[in-house]
């Protein structure tokens, strides 16, 4: 394998773990009220068009990351509203 595409590969691993963090405090502690939801916008639009172009270019690493990045994101705009309704619940 080049060193090129095990480069594409480790980027894709470092980019992919970056919402882990994020996410795994959300589920921990049920609040999300510090996360800009036009953050969360802007995130799973780029990841969204990144994911697309990947898939047109047939660049693994590309959709890889791309995709994980969308589902975390996805993920976290959920909580962001299911957490919000149970903080008015309580």
């Amino acid at each position: 394998m080049p060193w090129t595409d095990v480069l594409g590969y480790v980027g894709a691993f470092l980019t992919s773990i970056t919402f882990i963090p994020q996410v795994y405090k959300a589920w921990q502690t049920k609040s999300v009220g510090d996360l800009s939801t036009w953050m969360l916008i802007i995130v799973i639009t780029s990841a969204t068009v990144w994911l697309i172009y990947g898939i047109g270019a047939m660049l693994f690493p590309v959709i890889i990351a791309n995709s994980i990045v969308l589902i975390l994101s996805l993920l976290l705009m959920v909580f962001k509203f299911s957490f919000k309704k149970q903080d008015r619940e309580s």
